[in-house]
C-alpha cells in the first residue's frame, strides 16, 4: 500500500443539532453491561425497588384545610430525646456508600407535582431543634424535620407537633381543640440563610418552609468555620424553572454529620421511587449549548444538575458572613470532547439569599483533565483542569448523583485516549466507584482511533484541525509510518507549540506505528520550554509498569519529556526520524552549540537502561554540541542498546566527533545496519576507519556522501571490508572518488555478496564514460539486474562510446537514472538515445533535464521518436526539461513530434514530459496518442505552457482512453494562462484608457491571441475584423466576466478529466479483481525510484486524503448497474460515466 493522509477537521464533531436527538431517561447501557451491581439514580430511576422505610406512618385527614387537618392527626409515642430519630440512623449509614445511578437522557418530560406527596403525609425520618436565632428579646429556636417526601423547616417545634403529632411537645403547650383552632403564630424570617421553593401545596401562613426531596441536588458541608458547622441543601424545581439552596447552621459537628448522612441518604431513595426527568426545554437549551461548542453528540451526551460551590476564603464565625458563600446551581455537561458547566437559562428564577445569580459558561477540554477528587462525607467533589503551560483551573462542585458524573467522566476520557493504559490523572475517589468503572465503547477506526485522539487535545488545546496534516506510509520499512507533513494556512510556516503537542500526546501509547517521522516539522517551539504548572504529562513508567529510573525528570523541558514519552510508552515503535527538526545555529564561527539539542538526553539514556525498544535513530541536520556526543558515546558503548542505526548526517561533526561516534557504534557490531555520516565536516581517515568497519557484520546501508577524505592512494572502502557485507544500499555522492575505490566498487559489484544491493549512488563523482562501462561490465554476469544505478552530474561525453556499446549490449541494470547531463555535441546525445533504442535490460530509464547546445535538431528528434516507438522494454521514462532562472534545458519545438512514436509502443505505463514547452501542438500529439496508446497509465506533462484549449483538446481525448488513471492537472499551466490573459488586458487599458476606445494594433492584436486561445470557440483572430477598428470596445465589467469565465472553463475542464479518470481507475481495479489480485477501489498510482523503491506496482493504491479536504472521488452507490454500462462497449463507458456524474451530484 502506498502513503495514507489524514488532514483533521473539526467538522468531524458531527453535524449542526436539527432536529434535536430526544433525550430518553433509560440507561445508556444495560445494568449487566455496565455495571457489577445494582445502583439508584438521583434522578429517580432505580435498577431495582428501595426498601420500605421503617418508623410510624402519619394518617392524613382528607380536609383541604391545614387546621382541620392537624385536628385529625393522630397522636404516637415518641422518643424522650429532642433531637432523634423514628429510624435507626445505622440503617441509613449502609445506604450512604450506595451508588447513585443518574440517567443523563430522560425521555420523560411531564411534570412530576404528582407524584410528590403533601408535607403532611410523609413518613418521619428525622428531626430535631436548631439553634435559636434573633434579637436578645425576641430570639426563636426553628425546628427542623425530615420526612421520606421532604425537608420541613417549622418556626418552632410547636408547629411542627401541631403537623406531626407524634413529635414530642414543649412543656405547656397547647393541645389543638375540637374546632381546629390553634394559637395564632406571627411570622417572622427564619434564620436560615437560604429557603425558597415552597411547595405549592402549604401558605406560608402555616409558619413552614419544605422542600421536596426530588428536587434536591446536592448535599454539602459549607467550610464556614467554627461555631457553626453549616450543611448547604440546593434544589431546583424543573416545572418552575425555581433554583434555591438553604443553609442549616448547626452547632455540634455530630449533629452537622448525622443531619447530612440522614438527608443524603432519604434524597438518594426518594430519587430512587420515582425518575425526575429533566423538561424539554431545558434539555434542547443544554444541547444547543453544546452544539454552538461544535461538542453536540448524541451518543455522547450526558447532563446532570450540580451546584458551584463557593470557594473557601478563611474561616468565618458569623451567621451574617454566611451570606458572602455564593453556591450556584448549574448543569454539567459532558459532551465529545468538552465538560461543560452551563448556566440555567435566564427564565429561572432565584430565590435565595445567597444572590444565585446567573452564570458565564465554561468549557474544558476532557483530555486536560488532570485530578479528580470525591468525597467520602457529602456530596461535594472538585475536578481540576489544566491546559499545558498554565495553572490548574478547579471547579469546586456537588452533586446527589456525583458517583454517576465522575464514572461518566472517565468513561469519556478513557474513549478519546483508548490506547492509554494509564491515563495522567489523579483519581482521588471512593473504592466503590473503581469497582463501578463503565466499559469502553468500541467504536472501529483505523489507526486506534488515533484521529479520535488527536480531535480530542486539538478542541482541549482550541487548535484547529484542519491545519494539521500527516499521511501514514505502508510501503517502507519499519512501516506503518506516522509522517507529520507541513502545517497549511495562510502565513503559517511552522506548527506552535500547543499544536506539537497535541500531536505528539495523540501518539503517545498508540501501538499502530512502527515508525514516526517529524522530519522537516520544526520543534524549535518545545525546546528548552518548561512547564511548571505541572507534571501529569511526564512519563515515570514505561508502558509495562516499569519505573523510569532518569534523574531530574521533572525539571526537563517539554520536548524532553514528549521524546521520552513516545519512546517508552510503545513497544511497537521501532524508529524515530527527527531530521532537519531543530534549527539550531553555533554560537560563533566553527564552534558548536553549549547546550544540547534535547532529543539525544531525552532517548539515548532510556536506550541504555532498556526502557524502550527504539533503536533506529536519525538526527540528520541537527546540530550537535558536545553535550550530545557525549550522549550518543555513552549509549553506543553499551551492548545493552541493540542500536540497528544512529543517523548524523549534516550535524556539524568535526574530526573528533565523527572518530568518537564510529569507534562507540563499533560496539554495536552484531545488530548494526546503517552508517550515515554524510555532509559534514570531518575528514575520512580510510586506515582508521578500516578498524572500526570491520567490526560491523551485519551493515545494509552506507551513506558517506558529500564528505571529505584525506589524500593517500588507500580506497575509501577496501575491497575486503566491502566483501564481508551484504550492502543493500551505497552512496558515494559527491565525495571524493579515486581510482582504486572506483576498482573496489566494480570488485564488490562482482562479487555474490552484492547480490543484494538495490541502490548504488555515485552522483557528481568525476565519473567518466568509462569509468560508468566498468561499473556496468562488473555487474553483467547477473542479467537484468535488480539494482538502480545513479549516475547524474557526470562528465559522462569524456570515453563516451565506451558508455555507449555497454548500453547497446544490455549491460545495465533494471533502473538507471542519468540526470542534467551536459552535452557539448549533441551528435554524442543521439547516440545515446539510439543506444537506449536497442536496450533491452534496463525498465525504468530517467533522461530528464538533459542540456544541449542548441535546440534538437532533426536527426535527433527522429532518433527519439524511434526510441520511443522502438523500444519495446522501457516501462517508465523521464524526459522532462527544466526551467530555472538563468537556464532553460529543453528538447524545443520538435518534441512534439517525437512524441508521435508513442502511438506505437505497447509497453511504456509512465511517461514524464514536464518543462517541454509542447503548447498546442504537443497537446494535439498527446491527444492523439492517448487516443491510440492503451498501455499508458501516468501522463505527467504539466508546465507546459498550455493554454485552455490545449488542456481541453488533451481532456476530450480521455472519452476514448480507457487504461489512462493519472493525468496532471495542469495547475501551473492554468496560472500561467490567466496571468497572461491579465496582463495583456493591463496593457490594453494603459495603452487605449478605462474604456478602451483607442487601443493599439499590436496590444489589441496580442489581447484577441490570448483570449481566442484561453477560451475554446473563440474565432481566430484574422476572422474578426481588422485590429485597426475593433468591431468590440471590452468595459472593465466585460473584461472581469471574461477572466471569471476563463477560470470556470479551468475548473469545468478540470473536473471532466477527474470524471474520465475516475472511470478509468474503477476498469483498471475491475481487470485486477478479474485477475484475483486483492485491492481496494481507490486511485492507482506509480511510485518514482527517487523517492521510493520503483519495483512498486502501476496500481499501488494511493489514499492519501487528508481529512477535512478529501480529494474528489468517485461515489458508487449501485456498483452492479455500474458494471453493467461499463461492460456494454463504447456507449456503455459513456453511459457509465454520465452515471458516476450523477451519483456524484447526489
Amino acid at each position: 500500500m502506498s502513503d495514507r493522509r489524514r488532514r483533521m477537521s473539526l467538522s468531524i464533531f458531527r453535524p449542526p443539532l436539527a432536529p434535536l436527538t430526544p433525550i430518553t431517561d433509560e440507561p445508556p447501557e444495560p445494568a449487566s453491561a455496565t455495571l457489577k451491581k445494582r445502583r439508584q439514580t438521583s434522578n429517580g430511576q432505580s435498577d431495582s425497588p428501595a426498601p420500605s422505610p421503617t418508623g410510624a406512618s402519619i394518617e392524613r385527614s382528607n380536609s383541604k384545610h391545614s387546621l382541620d387537618r392537624l385536628m385529625s392527626m393522630k397522636r404516637a409515642t415518641r422518643p424522650s430525646s429532642l433531637f432523634g430519630s423514628l429510624r435507626s440512623l445505622s440503617s441509613l449509614q449502609d445506604e450512604n456508600g450506595e451508588f447513585a445511578h443518574t440517567a443523563s437522557s430522560p425521555s420523560s418530560v411531564n411534570s412530576v407535582s404528582s407524584a410528590i406527596p403533601d408535607v403532611a403525609a410523609g413518613m418521619l425520618i428525622h428531626h430535631g431543634p436548631l439553634p435559636e436565632v434573633g434579637p436578645m428579646f425576641r430570639r426563636r429556636c426553628p425546628y427542623l424535620v425530615l420526612t421520606d417526601s421532604h425537608l420541613i423547616q417549622f418556626k418552632s417545634q410547636e408547629r411542627a407537633s401541631e403537623m406531626f403529632p407524634s413529635l414530642p411537645r414543649l412543656a405547656g403547650q397547647s393541645v389543638p381543640g375540637p374546632s381546629g383552632q390553634a394559637r395564632a403564630t406571627s411570622i417572622r424570617h427564619s434564620r436560615l440563610s437560604s429557603i425558597s421553593s415552597v411547595h405549592e401545596s402549604q401558605s406560608s401562613l402555616e409558619g413552614l418552609h419544605s422542600i421536596p426531596l426530588l428536587h434536591v441536588v446536592a448535599v454539602h458541608k459549607l467550610d464556614d468555620g467554627e461555631p457553626y458547622f453549616s450543611i448547604e441543601v440546593a434544589y431546583f424545581n424543573d416545572d418552575t424553572n425555581h433554583a434555591s439552596t438553604m443553609t442549616l447552621q448547626i452547632h455540634d459537628p455530630r449533629e452537622s454529620d448525622s443531619w447530612l448522612m440522614a438527608i443524603r441518604s432519604t434524597a438518594r431513595r426518594a430519587r430512587s421511587t420515582y425518575s425526575v426527568p429533566f423538561s424539554q426545554s431545558l434539555v434542547e437549551y443544554i444541547a444547543r449549548a453544546l452544539e454552538q461548542e461544535q461538542d453536540y453528540e448524541p451518543n455522547h451526551f450526558h447532563m446532570f444538575k450540580v451546584v458551584q460551590r463557593a470557594n473557601k476564603s478563611g474561616k468565618r464565625s458569623s451567621s451574617d458572613d454566611l451570606t458572602k458563600l455564593t453556591s450556584k446551581i448549574c448543569i454539567l455537561a459532558i459532551g465529545m470532547y468538552k465538560v461543560h458547566l452551563v448556566p440555567l437559562p435566564k427564565t429561572t428564577r432565584t430565590s435565595s439569599s445567597t444572590s444565585l445569580s446567573d452564570l458565564n459558561g465554561t468549557s474544558h477540554g476532557i483530555v486536560t483533565l488532570a485530578s479528580v477528587k470525591v468525597q467520602n462525607f457529602d456530596d461535594s467533589f472538585q475536578l481540576w483542569f489544566r491546559r499545558p503551560f498554565q495553572p490548574p483551573s478547579a471547579l469546586h462542585l456537588a452533586a446527589l448523583c456525583v458517583n454517576e458524573v465522575v464514572v461518566w467522566l472517565r468513561q469519556a476520557a478513557e474513549f478519546l485516549r483508548p490506547e492509554w493504559t494509564e491515563q495522567p490523572l489523579a483519581w482521588i475517589v471512593p473504592q466503590i466507584l473503581n469497582d463501578e468503572l463503565l466499559p469502553i465503547p468500541v467504536e472501529e477506526e483505523e489507526n486506534r482511533a488515533f484521529d479520535r485522539t488527536l480531535t480530542a487535545y486539538c478542541a482541549a488545546y482550541g487548535i484547529n484541525t484542519s491545519t494539521i496534516r500527516y499521511k501514514v506510509n505502508y510501503s517502507c520499512e519499519d512501516a506503518p509510518a506516522f509522517e507529520l507533513l507541513p502545517i497549511t494556512g495562510a502565513g503559517r510556516l511552522k506548527y506552535n507549540a500547543l499544536e506539537l503537542l497535541a500531536i505528539l500526546r495523540a501518539l503517545r501509547y498508540n501501538e499502530s506505528f512502527g515508525t514516526i517521522r517529524l522530519s522537516q516539522t520544526a520543534l524549535d517551539p518545545l525546546h528548552g520550554l518548561c512547564d511548571d504548572y505541572g507534571w501529569d504529562h511526564t512519563p515515570w513508567t514505561t508502558r509495562s509498569g516499569e519505573t523510569v529510573e532518569i534523574e531530574n525528570q521533572q525539571k526537563a523541558s517539554v520536548l524532553i519529556q514528549e521524546v521520552r514519552a513516545l519512546a517508552v510508552k510503545s513497544k511497537r515503535l521501532r524508529r524515530l526520524d527527527f531530521s532537519d527538526c531543530l534549527a539550531r545555529r553555533p554560537s560563533s564561527a566553527g564552534s558548536t552549540p553549549v547546550l544540547g539539542c534535547g532529543i539525544c538526553e531525552a532517548l539515548f539514556p532510556l536506550c541504555t537502561k532498556q526502557y524502550t525498544n527504539v533503536d533506529w535513530i536519525i538526527l540528520n541536520g541537527i546540530l550537535l554540541s558536545e553535550v550530545d556526543i557525549d550522549y550518543i558515546y555513552a549509549a553506543a558503548i553499551s551492548k545493552a542498546s541493540h542500536f540497528r542505526a544512529i543517523e548524523v548526517s549534516n550535524c556539524g561533526l568535526a574530526d573528533r566527533s565523527f572518530q568518537a561516534i564510529l569507534q562507540a557504534l563499533s560496539h554495536q557490531g552484531s545488530t548494526l545496519e546503517c552508517l550515515n555520516f554524510s555532509s559534514n565536516f570531518a575528514r575520512l581517515e580510510p586506515l582508521n576507519m578500516r578498524e572500526y568497519l570491520d567490526e560491523l557484520s551485519y551493515i545494509r546501508k552506507i551513506d558517506f556522501s558529500n564528505t571529505y577524505r584525506t589524500s593517500g592512494p588507500e580506497p575509501l572502502l577496501a575491497i575486503e571490508t566491502l566483501a564481508s557485507w551484504k550492502l543493500e544500499e551505497l552512496d558515494l555522492s559527491r565525495s571524493s572518488i579515486n581510482a582504486e575505490t572506483l576498482q573496489a566498487v566494480a570488485e564488490y559489484l562482482r562479487n555474490p555478496q552484492s547480490q543484494v544491493l538495490r541502490h548504488l549512488r555515485m552522483n557528481q563523482c568525476g565519473l567518466t564514460g568509462g569509468n560508468v562501462a566498468d561499473l556496468l561490465q562488473a555487474m553483467a554476469h547477473l542479467p537484468f539486474r535488480d539494482l538502480h544505478l545513479y549516475i547524474n552530474e557526470n562528465y559522462l561525453e569524456k570515453e563516451h562510446d565506451r558508455l555507449i556499446q555497454a548500453i547497446s549490449q544490455s549491460l545495465t541494470p533494471l533502473y538507471m537514472t542519468m540526470e542534467m547531463l551536459e552535452y557539448k555535441e549533441e551528435k554524442n546525445f543521439r547516440l545515446l538515445v539510439e543506444a537506449w533504442t536497442h536496450n533491452t535490460s534496463t525498465r525504468y530509464l530517467n533522461i530528464s533535464k538533459v542540456s544541449l547546445p542548441f535546440e534538437a535538431g532533426k536527426e535527433t528528434i527522429a532518433a527519439l521518436e524511434k526510441m520511443l516507438g522502438d523500444n519495446q522494454t522501457l516501462e517508465s521514462l523521464n524526459i522532462a526539461g527544466e526551467e530555472a532562472h538563468l537556464e532553460v534545458a529543453n528538447f524545443g519545438s520538435g518534441i512534439s513530434k517525437a512524441l508521435n512514436g508513442l502511438q506505437r509502443n505497447k509497453s511504456l505505463k509512465l511517461l514524464h514530459v514536464e518543462h517541454q514547452n509542447l503548447g498546442m501542438p504537443g497537446a494535439n500529439a498527446l491527444a492523439s496518442i492517448l487516443e491510440e496508446n492503451d498501455t499508458l497509465l501516468q501522463l505527467h506533462c504539466g508546465a507546459n505552457g498550455f493554454t485552455l484549449q490545449a488542456f481541453t483538446v488533451i481532456v476530450r481525448s480521455l472519452a476514448k482512453n480507457r487504461t489512462l488513471v493519472h493525468l496532471t492537472k495542469m495547475d501551473k499551466d492554468r496560472m500561467a494562462a490567466i496571468k497572461k490573459v491579465d496582463r495583456e488586458i493591463d496593457n490594453v487599458r494603459e495603452t487605449g484608457g478605462r474604456s478602451l476606445t483607442m487601443p493599439t494594433k499590436a496590444t489589441v492584436s496580442t489581447m484577441k491571441r490570448s483570449i481566442g486561445s484561453a477560451i475554446p470557440g473563440q474565432l481566430p483572430f484574422s476572422s474578426r475584423g481588422s485590429p485597426q477598428t475593433p468591431k468590440k470596445q471590452y468595459t472593465d465589467r466585460e473584461l472581469a466576466e471574461m477572466m471569471d469565465t476563463i477560470a470556470d472553463n479551468w475548473e469545468r475542464e478540470t473536473v471532466v478529466m477527474q470524471d474520465y479518470l475516475a472511470r478509468n481507475r474503477y476498469l483498471a481495479q475491475k481487470r485486477l479483481r478479474a485477475m484475483k489480485i486483492e485491492q481496494p477501489m481507490t486511485a492507482c498510482a506509480v511510485e518514482s525510484p527517487t523517492e521510493g523503491s520503483p519495483r512498486t506496482s502501476l496500481y499501488e493504491i494511493d489514499d492519501a486524503t487528508p481529512i477535512g479536504e478529501p480529494n474528489r472521488q468517485l461515489a458508487i452507490r449501485n456498483k452492479a448497474e455500474y458494471d453493467e454500462a461499463a461492460d456494454s462497449g463504447d456507449d456503455g463507458f459513456e453511459e457509465a460515466l454520465m452515471m458516476s456524474k450523477k451519483l456524484a451530484l447526489e
